[in-house]
């Protein structure tokens, strides 16, 4: 049991509001276009999401929603910015191509140099696929990013990327089979059997304290999470993750996003990272 309390710091975050939310294809396992969405309902989940992270002290900035793009609402994808620098999204599927110039056009008009954006030349779905701690970013690949998309991350970025092969399609992206607890101390919680044997045991080499999640948590897509380093907010039915992190000393906030898990996606999904 962890003694000494958590400290939060405050985030800025990017969201979209699923105004236009409809699973209409299938790019994912958890896709069902024959499983109707109800909008208003996801709309009052995300207002929630939004909302807590408000109440928690996070500013969010918010993404223009485009009728023609029903999963911008997973805006996590769009983007990643590390050390006020913007790496641009390029989509594996052509039902979200469009989402990238959307993200791009957001920056320019938010204050971001241009020469603080790059247009990638790889393929890689933002934060869905990089996560980023105080000594690495982490590169999932397999389903949706390019191998080479790390190599032009570390470029970029001048930071050591290490890539991490996923090898189950029900998670298809890095987020959601791993999540960064605290960034600084290089914290994180993940499910080994989304990963390779060598990924799990470059995962078990760089975090060897690492909260481990059930195979039952992970199909609640627990492990898209979002911290502040303090705070978790997961989706509520990851019943078994609560108590380890309240042993490792933060406070689990359990969200209801139920309606948006049509489309694949959760609290992380929904919630790109503005780092300065």
């Amino acid at each position: 049991m962890r003694t000494t309390p958590r400290a939060s710091s405050p985030r800025r975050y990017l969201m979209c509001p699923p105004t236009h939310f409809a699973v209409t294809y299938s790019i994912n396992p958890w896709m069902d276009p024959t499983k109707p969405v109800d909008l208003p309902l996801a709309l009052a989940q995300w207002e929630d999401l939004r909302d807590r992270y408000r109440t928690l002290g996070h500013t969010v900035e918010l993404l223009a929603p485009d009728p023609a793009l029903p999963d911008m609402v997973f805006a996590a994808n769009g983007a990643t910015v590390v050390g006020g620098r913007v790496l641009g999204a390029r989509f594996a599927h052509p039902e979200r191509e469009a989402e990238a110039a959307r993200h791009l056009a957001w920056f320019h008009g938010n204050g971001w140099a241009d020469d603080a954006v790059r247009v990638p030349e790889h393929v890689n779905e933002g934060e869905g696929d990089f996560a980023v701690t105080a000594s690495w970013i982490l590169a999932g690949r397999g389903f949706r990013s390019s191998p080479l998309a790390q190599g032009e991350a570390q470029e970029f970025f001048g930071r050591p990327v290490v890539g991490l092969d996923l090898v189950d399609p029900r998670y298809y992206h890095l987020d959601t089979a791993l999540c960064v607890l605290d960034d600084a101390a290089d914290e994180v919680m993940y499910y080994p059997d989304a990963f390779s044997p060598g990924s799990r045991a470059v995962l078990a080499r760089l975090f060897p304290d690492a909260l481990i999640a059930s195979a039952q948590d992970a199909a609640a897509l627990g492990l898209n999470a979002v911290s502040d380093g303090r705070h978790v907010l997961l989706p509520q039915a990851a019943v078994g993750l609560f108590e380890p992190l309240r042993r490792r000393g933060f406070t689990p906030l359990g969200m209801d996003l139920g309606e948006l898990l049509k489309g694949g996606g959760s609290v992380k999904c929904c919630t790109q990272e503005l780092r300065p």
